[in-house]
Parts: structure tokens; C-alpha cells; sequence
């Protein structure tokens, strides 16, 4: 399932799953990710392109899925139609997306502290 990459590194295999429908199960959709990760090191990527009319239970099935992956150590991304693509970023699950945020990091938020810095 795994092999030696560039460098050394373990290369991991990627395994996609479909989500059906704009409202999942989530418990089935879980214990399929669960399924996948029984095999050893995975990434897995949640093609939901097929969803045309994405709800809230398309998002809360597929932030559980993420949520199990993540307990499992495995890595997984959403594949998505531009509708579900703006409801994950509304409800600030964008980064199930894969790609790297473009934004301003929150106000109040210092990356370095210098000696003569008044406090905020």
C-alpha cells in the first residue's frame, strides 16, 4: 500500500470515496472512511462534485467523515461543485478543501513579540 519515495519517505496511497446525494449518511459515510484507514496509511479524497444542491447535512456529513479521518491520522480532502465549495467556506470548513487559505490572519493576532511592544 505504501512504498519508498523520493528521499526515503513513505509514499501514501490516495483513495477516493463518492458522497451520493445532497444529504449523505453520515454514519455510513464514517464507517467508510473507517474501512478505508483499516489497511494502513491512506489519504483519502470525499468527491462530492456530484452534489448539485449541497444542505447542511451535506456539510455536517462530510465535517464528521473529516472528523474520523483525523482521529485515524489519515489526511483527507473534499472534492467539491463551486455550491458546496462556498457552504464549507461559509461555515468555516474551507481548509477540508486542500488548498492553502489566501487570507489575513484574525485582528489581534501578533506572530512575534518584541521586548518594547505594548500590550494589545
Amino acid at each position: 500500500m505504501s512504498s519508498s519515495g523520493a528521499g526515503g519517505l513513505p509514499r501514501v496511497e490516495t483513495r477516493t470515496l463518492a458522497v451520493e446525494g445532497p444529504e449523505p449518511d453520515t454514519a455510513e459515510l464514517c464507517a467508510r472512511v473507517y474501512e478505508l484507514c483499516r489497511d494502513g496509511p491512506v489519504g483519502i479524497v470525499l468527491d462530492a462534485g456530484a452534489v448539485a444542491a449541497p444542505t447542511l447535512a451535506t456539510v455536517q456529513a462530510l465535517a464528521r467523515a473529516a472528523l474520523t479521518a483525523r482521529r485515524l491520522g489519515v489526511p483527507l480532502r473534499v472534492r467539491a461543485a463551486p455550491g458546496l465549495v462556498g457552504l464549507l467556506e461559509l461555515v468555516g470548513l474551507g481548509e477540508l478543501l486542500g488548498e492553502a487559505e489566501q487570507r489575513e490572519p484574525p485582528g489581534g493576532v501578533q506572530e512575534g513579540v518584541e521586548p518594547d511592544d505594548l500590550p494589545v
